[in-house]
C-alpha cells in the first residue's frame, strides 16, 4: 500500500543545497569517505552491493560479471577528463539509451551537470572508493552514494562507459541511478524526459511539431528565456533509418539541441530564426539561412554579432522556424524549476507541489468514468489571479507524477494509467461531492489517461478559482503522487480536503423526562430483568440488551453487534466510573444511537446492511466530522473489508473512538486556553 501523507499543504520547489543523504547508515557522503581514509579501507556500498540482486531481479545474469575498481580496470582512472561531454556517453548491454541521451543533454548545461554531478571527487590522494550524485524525486533532492565497483566482462565495462576508457564518471552515474530505481534492470525502458527531469526537478512537455499549438514559438522562446532543457529529433519509420542523413544535412532519429529563437530583419521584413546544436559537434543543416547560405548577405553585421552567427563547422546552426516545423518532427522541453536558474534570468516559473496518495476504499476513485467514486479522489483548488503579460488568460502546466514505480518493478508493479481533470470552482469550500460532478462538465483535462511516470499538459484558462482531480483511470488502485504546477504569474493552491472540523451538538445530560417513550419502556424492562436494583449493566448485558432491541428493528439489516462496540459504548458513556451503563446514561446514548442508525441507512444505498467505505466521508459529515484524506484513509484501512464495505458494527465503533477522541481534544484545548489566560494574567 502506499504511503499515507499527513501534510497536503502546497509546498515550494525543493533546493539541491540541501540535498538528503540517503545511506542507510544515514551518514552523508563526506563523513563516510572521512571514515574510510582515516581507518585505510576502500568504501563498500552495503546498499548496494556488488552481487547479482543489483545488476538483474527477473533473470541471472547472462554472462559471468566481475565487479571491479576502476583502478582495477585501467592504470589511471580519471573521474573526469577533459571535461564532460557527449562522447563520454557510450551506450552497453542495457536497454536504458533514454538515460543516455538525457545525460548528453546534461552536458550542455555546465550548471546543472556541476549539481547532478558534483566536482568535489576524484581519484587522486583522497580517493576512498566512494562517489555520490545528486537526483531530483518528487520535489526532493538525495544525495545518493555509491562505491565505485563496476560490473565488467573480461576486463571491459558492460553498462555505460566512455570513448576514453580510463574515464569513469558516466559509469559511476549510471550505478548511482541504477541504484536510486532499485537495480540495473530497473533502468530499461524509459522517456528522456523522466532522466532530464531527475537531474533538473522541472517539468516536461512533449510536443509533436506537426501538430504544435499556434503559439510553439511563443513557447520555444519563453522556455529557452527562462533557460529551460530544449531538445529536437526527426522521426524514423525504422531501425535502419537509426541516423541516416536526409539531403538537407540533418540525422534522424538523432538528440538535437535548441539553443536559441530569434527575429531577424531581412529585406524590410521579420523573420522568425531557431538555433540548433548538433551535439556531434559537426554535420549541420545545409538549407535556407545556414552557416554559409546566401540569406546573411541580406543581414547587417550588427544583427549577425546579435545573433552569434558565423560560418563555422561547429555543429550549431540557424534555420528558418517554418523550415523547422517541417523537417523536425519533435520537441522536448524541460521546463526548469526557478532554483535551477541563473540569478540573473528574469523570466522564472512560479512552482507549487502537492504529494498525496490513491489509497483503495478511501481517495482511489478512479477516473469521471466511475462517478460513484470519481467525487472520493483527493481534489486541490487552483487559484489564476494574475494574466499573463499583455493576454486575457493565465498559463500554467499540471504535471501529475506517480511515485516509485521503477523501484517497484522488482515487486510486479507496473506504470498505473493516470490524468486528471479541472473543473471550475462552484465557489464554496470543502470536498466537492457526487452531484457536483454529475451536473458539472470539466473546464480542462490532460490528453489523454496513460501508462507513463508522469502526464503534463499546458492550460491557459481565464482568472478564476478552478478545482484539480488527479485520478487513476481505474479505481481502486494504489499509488503515491506528486502534483506540480508551474505558471506563469504566481498561482495559489489549496488542498480541499486538508481542514479537520467537529461540529457535534451540546452533551445531553440525565433528566427526568414527563412520560417515557415505548422504547424507553421496553428499554426499562430489559434493564431491570437483566441489571437488578443498581439499574446498571456491564458489557455483556449490555451487548444482550442492544441486540434483542435491534432484531426487532424492520428496517435494519446489519449483524449483531460486538462485544468490543458494547465495550466502546460503556467507555464513551460511563461517567461515573463504575464501568457500567446506568439506564439514564443508556436513555442518552440511545439518542446517539438512533442518529447514527439514521445516517447509516441514509448512506446504505443498497440496503444490503454494509455501506461502501467511498461513502463514509459523507457518513461522517452527517455524523459531524470533517476529516482530512489522512485521517479517512486510515479509517478505511481499519474498518473496511476487502470488498469496501463497511458494516453498521464497524461504523459505530468509528463514532465511538472519534467521539472519545474528540472529547480528549476539547478538553486539552480548554486547559491549554486557561493556561494561556493564566500566563496573559500574569
Amino acid at each position: 500500500m502506499p504511503y499515507l501523507y499527513q501534510d497536503w499543504k502546497p509546498r515550494p520547489a525543493a533546493h539541491p543545497g540541501a540535498a538528503r543523504a540517503t545511506h542507510s547508515s544515514g551518514k552523508g557522503y563526506e563523513q563516510l569517505r572521512q571514515e574510510c581514509l582515516r581507518r585505510g579501507v576502500l568504501f563498500e556500498d552495503c546498499d548496494f552491493p556488488a552481487c547479482n540482486s543489483s545488476l538483474f531481479f527477473s533473470e541471472n545474469p547472462p554472462i559471468p560479471f566481475v565487479w571491479k575498481r576502476p583502478g582495477d580496470i585501467v592504470k589511471d582512472p580519471k573521474f573526469i577528463l577533459g571535461g564532460a561531454t557527449r562522447t563520454d556517453i557510450c551506450q552497453g548491454d542495457l536497454g536504458d539509451c533514454w538515460l543516455l541521451a538525457a545525460i548528453a543533454s546534461l552536458t550542455l548545461n555546465e550548471k546543472t551537470l556541476a549539481r547532478v554531478v558534483p566536482l568535489d571527487q576524484n581519484f587522486g590522494p583522497d580517493y576512498a572508493g566512494i562517489f555520490h550524485f545528486q537526483f531530483w524525486q518528487h520535489n526532493e533532492w538525495l544525495d545518493v552514494v555509491i562505491d565505485d565497483r563496476l560490473p565488467t566482462f573480461k576486463g571491459r565495462l558492460v553498462f555505460l562507459h566512455s570513448a576514453e576508457l580510463n574515464e569513469f564518471w558516466s559509469a559511476l552515474l549510471e550505478k548511482a541511478y541504477a541504484k536510486l530505481n532499485g537495480s540495473y534492470e530497473s533502468l530499461k525502458g524509459g522517456s528522456t524526459i523522466e532522466a532530464m527531469e531527475d537531474f533538473t526537478g522541472g517539468i516536461g512537455e512533449m510536443y509533436d511539431v506537426k501538430a504544435a499549438p499556434d503559439n510553439f514559438y511563443e513557447i520555444l522562446e519563453k522556455a529557452l528565456k527562462r533557460c529551460s532543457m530544449v531538445g529536437c529529433s526527426i522521426d524514423t519509420s525504422s531501425a535502419a533509418e537509426s541516423e541516416a542523413r536526409t539531403p538537407f544535412g540533418l540525422v534522424k532519429g538523432h538528440a538535437y539541441s535548441v539553443t536559441g529563437i530569434e527575429e531577424v530583419s531581412y529585406r524590410g521584413q521579420q523573420v522568425q530564426l531557431i538555433r540548433i546544436r548538433n551535439p556531434w559537434g559537426q554535420v549541420e543543416w545545409n538549407g535556407p539561412w545556414s552557416d554559409n547560405s546566401a540569406e546573411w548577405c541580406s543581414v547587417s553585421p550588427l544583427e549577425q554579432r546579435r545573433l552569434s552567427q558565423a560560418a563555422r563547422d561547429d555543429g550549431e546552426f540557424w534555420m528558418k522556424f517554418e523550415d523547422f516545423k517541417v523537417h523536425f518532427d519533435k520537441v522536448e522541453i524541460c521546463n526548469l524549476t526557478p532554483d535551477a536558474l541563473g540569478d540573473s534570468t528574469v523570466h522564472k516559473w512560479e512552482v507549487t507541489i502537492h504529494q498525496g496518495s490513491w489509497v483503495r476504499g478511501a481517495t482511489a476513485g478512479g477516473c469521471r468514468n466511475y462517478l460513484e467514486t470519481f467525487w472520493t479522489n483527493p481534489q486541490i483548488k487552483l487559484h489564476l489571479t494574475e494574466k499573463d503579460d499583455g493576454q486575457d488568460e493565465c498559463t500554467f502546466i499540471a504535471a501529475l507524477m506517480q511515485k516509485g514505480r521503477r523501484k517497484l518493478k522488482k515487486l510486479g508493479a507496473e506504470m498505473l494509467t493516470i490524468g486528471y481533470s479541472i473543473y471550475e470552482s462552484p465557489g464554496r469550500d470543502g470536498h466537492l461531492g457526487k452531484d457536483f460532478f454529475r451536473y458539472h462538465p470539466s473546464k480542462a483535462r490532460s490528453k489523454t489517461y496513460i501508462n507513463l511516470r508522469e502526464v503534463c499538459h499546458r492550460f491557459k484558462l481565464p482568472p478564476g478559482d478552478y478545482i484539480l482531480i488527479p485520478t487513476t483511470f481505474e479505481p481502486h488502485q494504489e499509488a503515491d503522487f506528486c502534483l506540480r504546477i508551474f505558471s506563469e504569474k504566481k498561482a495559489i493552491t489549496e488542498d480541499l480536503d486538508e481542514n479537520v472540523a467537529i461540529d457535534l451538538p451540546e452533551p445531553l445530560h440525565p433528566t427526568p423526562g414527563p412520560q417515557e417513550t415505548e422504547d424507553e419502556k421496553q428499554f426499562r424492562a430489559l434493564f431491570e430483568q437483566i441489571s437488578g436494583k443498581d439499574m446498571a449493566i456491564s458489557a455483556e448485558e449490555l451487548e444482550y440488551v442492544l441486540n434483542a432491541v435491534l432484531k426487532k428493528t424492520k428496517n435494519i439489516k446489519f449483524k449483531n453487534l460486538s462485544l468490543i462496540s458494547c465495550r466502546n459504548i460503556i467507555s464513551l458513556m460511563d461517567t461515573s466510573g463504575n464501568g457500567k451503563l446506568e439506564f439514564s446514561e443508556f436513555k442518552i446514548f440511545w439518542e446517539k444511537m438512533k442518529k447514527w442508525i439514521s445516517i447509516f441507512l441514509q448512506f446504505d444505498f443498497d440496503k444490503s446492511g454494509s455501506m461502501s467505505s467511498y461513502e463514509l466521508r459523507g457518513a461522517l459529515k452527517a455524523a459531524g466530522y470533517q476529516l482530512n484524506n489522512y485521517l479517512l484513509q486510515l479509517i478505511v484501512l481499519r474498518y473496511a473489508d476487502e470488498q469496501f464495505q463497511i458494516e453498521f458494527d464497524d461504523f459505530l465503533n468509528c463514532l465511538i473512538r472519534l467521539e472519545n477522541a474528540s472529547r480528549v481534544f476539547q478538553a486539552l484545548s480548554a486547559k491549554n486556553k486557561e493556561f494561556i489566560n493564566l500566563n496573559i494574567g500574569e
